[in-house]
């Protein structure tokens, strides 16, 4: 007969940080066009987010998808376990693909700054579907009661085979814990 231990935790596997690529391998976004679209980054185009299907059971076996397969079920196509990562003015941003009112990919939305009195305070991304707005930074909705989930993410310096650092900063990504 087992006992089970009132004061172990259980696995924290889907909290588990995940390496989304090099830094420089995301263009910054410095324009109010659509997040997915093609931007020039390293002499090529490409989209300017990336998208990932995290298993909720195990992040770190987290998968690069195409941006277009977000309902595509062979390739993790439950778009409420994606996380699109991208970079908008410098900053490193990882939210929900999916936007949590419509289920519309946000990576067809347009990130803009939150500001007043032309003091910028955040910055948020517009759901093109029906014009909602969530913060980027607390995952808070302009309407109703929905917000965005926001994962942390994190700079380190990349390493080589050989384990000595580079100059080169990779991201890593994983949910946002809850305290208590």
């Amino acid at each position: 007969m087992s006992f089970l231990n009132p004061f172990t935790r259980p696995s924290r596997g889907g909290a588990a940080w995940f390496h989304t690529g090099p830094a420089s391998s995301y263009p910054n976004i410095l324009d109010d066009i659509r997040v997915g679209e093609r931007r020039l980054c390293n002499n090529e185009h490409v989209p300017g987010c990336k998208v990932f299907h995290v298993p909720r059971e195990d992040s770190s076996l987290a998968t690069e998808i195409a941006i277009d397969d977000w309902k595509d079920p062979e390739s993790g196509g439950n778009a409420r376990d994606q996380v699109m990562v991208f970079q908008y003015k410098g900053k490193f941003i990882a939210i929900n693909h999916e936007c949590p009112h419509s289920s519309y990919p946000l990576s067809n939305g347009t990130p803009f700054d939150i500001e007043d009195f032309g003091v910028t305070l955040s910055s948020g991304i517009s759901c093109p579907k029906h014009e909602w707005s969530f913060d980027l930074h607390t995952g808070k909705g302009d309407r109703g009661s929905y917000k965005l989930q926001v994962w942390e993410v994190q700079l380190r310096p990349s390493t080589s085979d050989g384990g000595e650092e580079r100059e080169e900063m990779d991201v890593w990504v994983r949910r946002k814990q809850r305290i208590g």
